[in-house]
């Protein structure tokens, strides 16, 4: 068998205060936990979640016919095997043998045939999911998924959620899903609480009976109630929150948040047009001071919109492109017509601490060399109204994600990407990104994937810092809890020691 190893859509969902409609009641005790979150969820239909931060915990509810290992690589869910077609263009996926959803019903091809087709559909054709022919059974027990063209990484779009076919949208805001634990309550801003699902395919998982995801959006508030003891878990410290932590109660695990983080500039909005003036701002910024100052050094700079964990396809030759050099800004700035520099705004959400202080260190750099940057804190919400999708701002500072298909972390700079934020046009790059998607010779794909790094860093399209170092406290009487290189929070192998 031949195997081979986005971050928003628009979505307008009303959430009830109190949903319990797919669980029962809570069976919490001393088999459970209770991990932090920083932000609200989205949505709990896992094909209409937009937010990473969801994505993290719905990781637990729900599966695709393949799933992401804490490794990097994908492995088999609702799917028992898989095969990719040597011309890749279909993949031919075998049903779990007695698979069901939490309620004990069992999942059908008809259900797979749906949920692909609906996920599909909800991305739109401006995604990946633009060159999905058709998804067919195969009689009772396997599904074919044919491509109008090769793709071979559409295999990593098939972690979207296997959900019933008789699931109505309408009338219910959560369906029923394979993961190892099941929903069972969610309170709009203050927590969702899910317990062990009996149902689950993998033998002995999870360990835990419950477990509550708190919403807790200030950082040191969670710091207070680590200390206290209402918090089990909680990640994205920065290194003076974890010191602060009693040391004897919680473990400090050190990993990396798998995001680019950076200020992003819209590159339609004067200045920023001027690609004389992004490389001066590059130049300008002290991107191993946003680390030493916020992260005790441990975070891992980058040149690229590319984690470094994607280490295939990762060049790390262009960290060093735009050292730090004032004289150099200064000069490009001349040439540019800003001799005297210029006023401009960053947009930063508030749920993340170090984003305010990355845009503090940079409003410093760029003062420097005669740039005067203002800081405007938002709500999240507000954030990804006005900058994700209204593209109505300067620069922000902010950390994206992607997933274990390369093409994931530069699609959204296609000129006519509609999650391209950052109103990126460059022509040659969205040939060499059509190029990369349908290269089936892994060396060849390698090749193109360096090559749109270069080119991001040339014209530098924005300004990429750093793969920030994720501190997380764990409570010092678990165990298990892993980095993943996408967005997920795996509980199903935490457990008491």
């Amino acid at each position: 068998m031949k195997k081979i190893s986005a971050f928003f859509v628009l979505i307008a969902i009303v959430m009830t205060a109190v949903l319990s409609a797919c669980g029962g009641a809570s069976k919490t005790g001393g088999n459970s936990v209770v991990v932090g979150i920083s932000q609200d969820l989205d949505s709990l239909d896992p094909h209409n979640s937009v937010y990473a931060g969801t994505r993290e915990v719905l990781f637990n509810l729900y599966e695709g016919l393949v799933k992401p290992t804490s490794s990097g690589a994908i492995e088999p869910a609702v799917a028992s095997d898989f095969e990719v077609a040597e011309d890749a263009k279909s993949i031919l996926f075998t049903l779990r043998d007695g698979i069901k959803y939490w309620d004990g019903t069992a999942v059908t091809v008809e259900d797979v045939i749906f949920s692909v087709n609906r996920y599909a559909d909800i991305q739109g054709s401006e995604s990946a999911f633009s060159v999905l022919k058709s998804v067919e059974a195969q009689g009772e027990n396997q599904i074919l998924v044919t491509l109008s063209e090769a793709n071979s990484e559409f295999i990593y779009q098939l972690t979207c959620a296997i959900i019933p076919a008789s699931f109505d949208a309408e009338k219910e805001e959560c369906p029923q899903g394979t993961g190892p634990f099941k929903f069972v309550s969610y309170a709009a801003g203050e927590s969702l609480e899910v317990e062990k699902n009996e149902n689950y395919w993998k033998e002995g998982f999870p360990y835990l009976d419950a477990v509550t995801f708190k919403i807790v959006t200030d950082a040191d508030t969670a710091i207070l109630q680590l200390n206290s003891g209402t918090l089990d878990i909680y990640q994205y410290l920065t290194s003076d929150q974890a010191a602060a932590l009693d040391s004897e109660k919680f473990n400090i695990q050190v990993g990396n948040v798998n995001y680019v983080q950076g200020m992003f500039l819209n590159n339609a909005a004067e200045p920023f047009n001027d690609v004389k003036v992004r490389q001066a701002i590059y130049y300008a910024v002290d991107r191993h001071q946003i680390s030493d100052m916020l992260f005790d050094g441990k975070s891992h700079i980058i040149g690229t919109h590319l984690i470094p964990a994607m280490s295939a396809y990762y060049d790390e030759s262009l960290e060093k492109a735009y050292e730090t050099n004032a004289d150099k800004a200064k000069e490009l700035l001349k040439e540019a017509g800003y001799e005297n520099g210029f006023e401009f705004t960053i947009t930063v959400p508030n749920n993340y601490a170090p984003h305010e202080g990355t845009a503090q260190i940079i409003a410093e750099n760029l003062a420097a060399v005669g740039i005067k940057a203002n800081i405007e804190l938002v709500e999240f919400t507000t954030w990804y109204s006005d900058v994700y999708v209204d593209r109505k701002y300067e620069a922000t500072v902010v950390a994206v994600d992607g997933t274990l298909a390369p093409s994931s972390w530069f699609s959204k700079f296609v000129t006519t990407a509609g999650n391209n934020f950052i109103n990126y046009n460059n022509a040659e790059y969205d040939q060499v990104y059509s190029a990369a998607l349908a290269e089936t010779d892994l060396d060849a794909k390698v090749g193109y994937y360096k090559q749109l790094q270069k080119i991001l860093s040339d014209d530098a399209a924005s300004i990429f810092c750093q793969d920030p170092s994720n501190l997380l406290a764990i409570n010092s009487k678990l165990e298990g809890y892993e980095f993943y290189p996408v967005s997920a929070q795996d509980m199903s192998i935490v457990k008491y020691k």
